[in-house]
């Protein structure tokens, strides 16, 4: 070999080693600046603009305390590398907060100040399965004010920013806005009853992280005037409303109260006695506004729940089309709390009819596909074949959760109903009925703008659709399974003022489901349907055509197929023989294909990408020899 050979050699060598050594030095100054690039789909790893605002109208400094127990060999490997996560996050918020966010991190050894510090800031103690402690929490600050996060999972880090960032507002808020609950079930838990037979129960996941972040009240169904001081109504399934509350909700709405309503004709979740059944029974649940949806030019499909094949839940066998798994092709872009939910699952979904009245205009937030019908209740649980048969696609979308903005007008324009009293004829009584205090004077129409927000689904807030509560070393986590929890959340917060929260929680969803997957399986979905259509359309036809054919012969013949009905039952049973084997085949073609676009989905995500860097690499040496190899 020639020396030319050795010194090109030479120097391709020491031209690779130059640029591994460049890139490391690259990689160590962007890491002492705490530089990134952040090119994932939504900035996953960047903190939201909502988070940014909120940090820029601080006061004063916030003090974050975080508290790990570092170096403990109690401590999962999985969440030491988690807790460097969270260090990294932390470090985005002591950036944006340009020294008005100060970072803390503590080491709670066992007797130390530390493990002190911890158990005075609401940081309590994780168990292992061995029964040894460790401390993983931490602590916001601001002032007088506290909030802590006792315990931090894994689980929940798509929510660890808004965590965050929803203890920095409480603690910086003096005064907390009133919110309302008005519900015909125990969504603030119920008490222990001796008289009742009813079970106590725990609050619902919604309603203890709404105390988080707002003064909650109770208010009554029967209630005949939302207090003044509640600015925030909530409406959960108001089971046989009376007049008098829905008079109540129109004059709170005129005065410029919120509400945001969740109301359904199949709450699973709130199983009523069947006064038909005189053999006992129970019901779901339904729940409506008469005479509000009415005057706002809607009303509600009382019978019905809404089936969709594209956005069903399960497969095959156990396909529950009733049982909407929704993602992003059913919830509203354009909307700031709709557009940053990710998924919902809602359970025997309503929907609502009609258009708005005059003066008013309606936003959809969340709604079907077209590849949807309206259901008879009495199948609204049935799942597989006998839940799609007979399906016919109304074509066209199911409005499921919609806006309602404008200038409201009463819808009680004779005035306030009153309750039926008989008449009394002890005179005393009516003296004392005619000295009562003159009613409030009613409100006509609204001083300016509102917004209404109407839901056709409860069993979405119940903590079996939309939470699975873990015992994490002794603690109780709640563990979001979908965006129903954000969704009421981050209306409510809308709606409270606090625009900036809500804005935060743009990236709550990681996952992001196979659509064209999803589109094929509901292509094919729909063929499978027609072809069992057809053959229960042959079925029908044969049997008429047998019993024509049998009403031509009499007497004992009657029971004897003649050669014309053998003929005919040989031609159905033919004829069914090859539509089974058609289904059989498209289900064939539809796993091959769904499991060809997934292998070749993995193959670009995992092969491509290295292959690309690679090629790059390999490109850069090239340039590079050439530009040293002398002429």
């Amino acid at each position: 070999m020639n020396k030319r050979y050795f010194a090109t050699l030479i120097y391709s060598a020491g031209g690779i080693a130059a640029l591994v050594a460049i890139l490391i030095a690259v990689n160590f100054l962007l890491g002492a600046f705490n530089a990134r690039v952040d090119l994932t789909q939504g900035s996953l790893y960047t903190l939201s603009p909502g988070t940014q605002q909120i940090l820029a109208k601080l006061d004063a400094p916030v003090k974050i305390r975080l508290y790990f127990s570092q170096g403990s060999s109690v401590v999962p490997v999985g969440l030491k590398t988690f807790a460097k996560r969270v260090e990294d996050l932390l470090s985005e918020f002591e950036r944006a907060g340009r020294g008005k966010v100060i970072i803390e991190k503590l080491n709670p050894e066992p007797d130390s100040d530390a493990e002190d510090s911890a158990v005075l800031d609401g940081i309590e103690g994780q168990l292992t399965n061995t029964q040894e402690k460790f401390y993983f929490g931490l602590a916001v600050s601001f002032l007088d004010q506290k909030a802590a996060l006792p315990v931090l999972a894994p689980d929940r880090e798509q929510l660890l920013e808004y965590d965050i960032t929803r203890a920095i507002t409480r603690v910086a808020s003096l005064t907390k806005p009133v919110v309302g609950i008005m519900s015909g079930l125990p969504v603030l838990g119920r008490p222990l009853n001796p008289m009742s037979k009813q079970q106590p129960t725990e609050p619902w996941a919604l309603a203890t992280e709404l105390q988080n972040i707002f003064t909650v009240k109770k208010v009554d169904l029967k209630v005949e005037k939302i207090p003044d001081d509640i600015k925030v109504l909530l409406v959960i399934h108001p089971r046989d409303i009376s007049e008098t509350t829905e008079y109540a909700l129109d004059q709170f709405i005129l005065r410029g109260g919120k509400m945001i309503a969740f109301l359904d004709s199949y709450a699973y979740f709130d199983q009523q006695p069947d006064l038909q059944n005189p053999f006992g029974g129970n019901n779901a649940g339904q729940s409506t506004f008469y005479r509000l949806l009415k005057h706002w030019g809607y009303g509600m499909e009382m019978g019905k729940v809404v089936a969709d094949l594209t956005f069903a839940s399960g497969a095959g066998p156990r396909i529950l089309p009733t049982l909407l798994s929704l993602n992003g092709e059913a919830l509203n872009k354009d909307d700031v709390v709709a557009s940053q939910v990710g998924t919902l699952l809602l359970p025997f979904a309503s929907t609502f009819t009609g258009k708005p009245a005059d003066g008013l205009t309606q936003t959809l937030l969340v709604q079907s596909s077209p590849n949807a019908m309206l259901a008879d209740l009495i199948i609204a649980t049935l799942s597989g074949e006998p839940s799609t048969r007979g399906f016919q696609p109304a074509g066209s979308p199911y409005p499921l959760a919609m806006r309602v903005t404008g200038k409201f007008k009463t819808a009680f324009p004779e005035g306030k109903p009153k309750p039926y009293e008989p008449p009394s004829k002890d005179p005393k009584k009516a003296d004392a009925k005619a000295d009562e205090p003159k009613a409030e004077a009613q409100l006509m129409e609204a001083a300016q703008e509102n917004s209404v927000v109407l839901i056709s689904d409860v069993d979405m807030l119940t903590d079996g659709a939309a939470v699975e509560i873990q015992e994490v070393f002794g603690q109780r986590l709640v563990v979001p399974r979908n965006g129903n929890l954000n969704f009421a959340q981050s209306l409510v917060e809308q709606v409270a003022g606090d625009f900036d929260l809500t804005k935060l929680r743009s990236r709550a969803a990681f996952t992001r489901p196979l659509t064209v997957i999803q589109q094929m399986e509901a292509r094919a979905q729909q063929s499978y349907l027609g072809k069992i259509k057809e053959l229960e359309d042959n079925l029908q036809q044969t049997q008429e055509k047998l019993t024509a054919l049998q009403k031509q012969r009499a007497g004992a013949q009657a029971a004897t197929l003649s050669p014309e009905q053998q003929s005919e039952v040989e031609n159905f049973k033919k004829k069914a023989i090859e539509t089974r084997r058609d289904l059989k085949e498209l289900r064939k073609n539809l796993r091959v294909e769904s499991e060809s676009l997934q292998f070749w989905t993995k193959v670009i995500n995992i092969g491509v990408v290295p292959l690309l860097v690679a090629l790059l690499g390999v490109g850069l040496a090239m340039a590079r020899r050439r530009r040293t190899v002398p002429k």
